[in-house]
């Protein structure tokens, strides 16, 4: 077996009960791409795995690389599932050895990258259900994070009852990026690339359940994916409030906007925003961006950078600290989220929750998060550098109205949006799946 575990037992039954008064659930996390700074995916594993501890429930992360970062303090544990990491950084798209290869999985992998294709959902599925068919009994429970690749399927009849959480289709990232490509040939890159949507459909039409954050996915899986409506129930996600709070302490920066971006491609509207500041930076001479995310060395984002002559305006962090990152987005007077689209929006959801001021497009689900027009937040249409310039020159110039914003937009988050509930909503659904799986299980009755 390839899985390195972080420890040598099967786990085994829980003694007590939960916080919900039930008894503890053993549950086993599967995530072929954790590590929170490649997006919001890794986000949610480590704070929901984390939440779910803090519950009373057995947490085991299985994962592959990039590796989740977790919370072990609280009793989370992590099981490596590693793949051939054949886009890690320094050197992405390599070619391993011949003495990496350990199986037909392998091949598969590599055979797949070659061929313009983006192997890892199919991948990982094939080694997580051969992992956990060497540990029947272990878990009451398996909760897929969006791989839905063909391997999952079936997993029921190896004893393990399956939940599958889609944040959004990868079907919209499609569209959008087909939508940006210049040539024929770029758009059949990316029509390759995404090969792997076609299976993704297929696997999630087959599942009895399926867990979204929000309203808006719901709409989006249920039309792209064909999910039927009555299989999908959202459970919002939300901010670390603990972390992600206020500090007078930390000095406000004049002219800072923030915002997240974890890739330079359309979904994310970043080139939007960059235009939005050159048209700012005329009533506001010391507005500048900081982009908590990789600096594109080529792309639209770095040719509107030196088409405007913001090199020295705009600044890109990455790979920062919990810590580093409350303290950027306190510091800033506005955040700004300029997605097209979201599933959910962590980045608007912690902003608030710091009480940073934020302007927001209505791409997506933002707007469930964000909340009201002028009572929460400023939104704005995606894709629309002058209303995003506007919005963000308005909160600039108007100290007022970024207090009362910042303050109704904490007030949102705890109200709405934090990990307790998420990880509390989630555990309601687990015990209505346990439910009805044991329902079906159940011997027929006789007739006498």
């Amino acid at each position: 077996m390839t899985a390195e575990a972080t420890w040598d037992a099967a786990p085994g039954p829980l003694a007590g009960e939960a916080a919900d008064g039930d008894r503890p659930l053993r549950i086993a996390l599967l995530t072929y791409k954790g590590n929170p700074f490649c997006g919001g995916q890794g986000v949610y594993v480590r704070h929901l795995s984390r939440e779910l501890a803090r519950l009373g429930h057995r947490v085991e992360v299985i994962g592959a690389q990039p590796y989740p970062v977790l919370d072990e303090e609280e009793g989370v544990t992590l099981t490596r599932l590693p793949s051939l990491d054949l886009y890690r950084q320094p050197d992405p798209f390599r070619t391993p050895g011949r003495e990496e290869y350990r199986d037909w999985i392998d091949v598969l992998e590599v055979a797949t990258m070659w061929t313009g294709g983006f192997p890892e959902p199919l991948t990982f599925s094939l080694r997580a259900r051969r992992h956990l068919a060497a540990r029947r009994g272990d878990f009451d429970i398996v909760h897929d994070n969006q791989t839905l690749g063909y391997g999952l399927l079936g997993l029921e009849r190896l004893g393990f009852p399956l939940v599958t959480t889609i944040h959004h289709p990868i079907t919209v990232d499609r569209k959008l990026e087909l939508d940006a490509a210049q040539g024929w040939q770029r758009r059949m890159s990316v029509r390759r690339w995404y090969g792997f949507t076609r299976m993704q459909k297929r696997v999630a039409r087959r599942l009895p359940t399926v867990l979204t954050v929000s309203g808006s996915s719901r709409r989006e899986i249920t039309e792209h994916l064909g999910v039927r409506p009555e299989r999908v129930h959202v459970v919002p996600i939300g901010a670390d409030t603990r972390l992600f709070s206020p500090d007078p302490a930390v000095p406000e920066v004049p002219g800072r906007i923030v915002t997240t971006s974890s890739a330079d491609v359309p979904l994310k509207g970043l080139v939007h925003l960059v235009e939005a500041l050159a048209k700012v930076r005329t009533e506001h001479p010391d507005a500048h961006l900081v982009v908590v995310g990789k600096r594109p060395e080529s792309g639209p984002v770095a040719a509107a950078v030196e088409r405007y002559g913001l090199g020295g305006c705009v600044e890109f962090v990455k790979g920062i600290g919990d810590r580093e990152l409350v303290d950027l987005v306190r510091s800033a007077q506005v955040a700004c989220v300029p997605s097209l689209y979201e599933g959910f929006s962590l980045p608007a959801a912690e902003a608030m929750a710091t009480g940073t001021p934020l302007v927001a497009t209505t791409g997506g689900a933002i707007p469930e998060v964000a909340g009201p027009d002028g009572e929460t937040c400023l939104a704005v249409p995606p894709a629309d550098a002058g209303a995003l310039a506007a919005a963000l020159g308005r909160l600039l110039g108007d100290a007022e109205l970024r207090t009362r914003l910042g303050a109704a937009g904490r007030e949102r988050v705890l109200r709405r949006f934090t990990w307790e509930q998420a990880a509390r909503g989630t555990v309601e659904h687990y015990r209505t799946v346990l439910g009805d799986t044991a329902a079906r299980r159940a011997p027929a009755p006789t007739l006498s």
